[in-house]
């Protein structure tokens, strides 16, 4: 499995993490954590909106019944979603909720806790006193965000004393925005749009990690583009290079994220065993940057 540094930190983490959103239609959710812990990953992403606090539940059972030991693990969770009401990064909000993950997951701390997209009503000083109040109960040891731009994550800044090491994005060959802008600069087309203000030279300038969720889906949870018939020239480039590498198509796409030098994670969403180890093993491989090309433009995207 290869290792990241996270973020500003020295602590090396596993590049792939395991999505636990979909932990709730696992058939043997022991079995799943087991196999991703002995395949590497031992990275665990949650939020606790997935499934109503469902599936950190799940997976707090499925640990105390495995054989994986709590300090071998890197458990990390989201808050700030009030699911079709609001965004509530409020001290009183973030607090409860996080007291609330520990409960359902079982443990007495978490490795890491992301800001679950932005709050506009967002007041710094009172993430930082929760941020505070967190990692001086010795709650959480990390802190980071998701889905947020570099100008939102600078007023954070302003107030929260923590070191932001993380911001999850969406991310993948069939979700290149960050990319595209970055190539088409100084160009009038489509692809030049900056749409999240440089994000990506910002996290590698701030060594902030991009963990990079569903990246093997198109549109927003449209589907997944591997092995789609709507994506005929993609699908035949991966299953060629695929051989190349003596890897599967979505362990090809997962190795195409890690390329980038931005220090990224893949966040695997799968509950299928074999696919976790295809990821798993996936990680290791070093695409060439003609076949990262390769498969960038196969994607439907173009150079100036």
């Amino acid at each position: 499995m290869k290792k990241i540094k996270f973020g500003s930190t020295t602590q090396e983490v596993a590049s792939v993490i395991l999505g636990s959103m979909r932990i709730n239609n696992a058939e043997n959710p022991v079995e799943v954590i087991e196999t991703a812990a002995e395949n590497g990953i031992n990275f665990f992403d949650h939020a606790d909106i997935y499934a109503g606090g469902e599936c950190e539940s799940i997976f707090g059972k499925a640990l105390k019944e495995s054989s994986l030991r709590r300090e071998d693990l890197f458990i990390q969770t989201k808050c700030g979603i009030v699911p079709g009401k609001m965004f509530d990064f409020s001290k009183e909000h973030i607090i409860e909720s996080v007291d609330a993950s520990l409960t359902r997951l079982g443990v007495d701390h978490v490795d890491a806790l992301l800001l679950h997209r932005p709050d506009t009503l967002v007041e710094p000083e009172e993430v930082a006193a929760a941020f505070d109040q967190l990692e001086a109960q010795g709650k959480v040891t990390h802190f980071g965000v998701s889905n947020q731009n570099p100008m939102q994550i600078e007023l954070l800044k302003k107030t929260v004393k923590q070191p932001l090491v993380a911001n999850q994005l969406q991310f993948g060959i069939m979700h290149t925005g960050m990319i595209d802008q970055g190539i088409h600069v100084n160009m009038t087309d489509g692809g030049s749009v900056d749409h999240d203000g440089s994000l990506l030279d910002y996290s590698r300038l701030h060594d902030m990690t991009i963990q990079a969720w569903s990246p093997y889906q198109y549109g927003f949870f449209e589907g997944v583009f591997i092995g789609n018939e709507k994506f005929p020239e993609l699908n035949k480039k991966l299953e060629t290079l695929a051989e190349k590498y003596e890897t599967t198509p979505t362990g090809l796409a997962s190795a195409w994220i890690l390329r980038h030098p931005a220090n990224m994670q893949v966040i695997a969403g799968t509950m299928n065993i074999g696919r976790i180890k295809e990821i798993a093993k996936a990680s290791e491989i070093v695409l060439s940057r003609e076949d990262w090309y390769d498969i960038y433009m196969a994607a439907g995207n173009i150079l100036p």
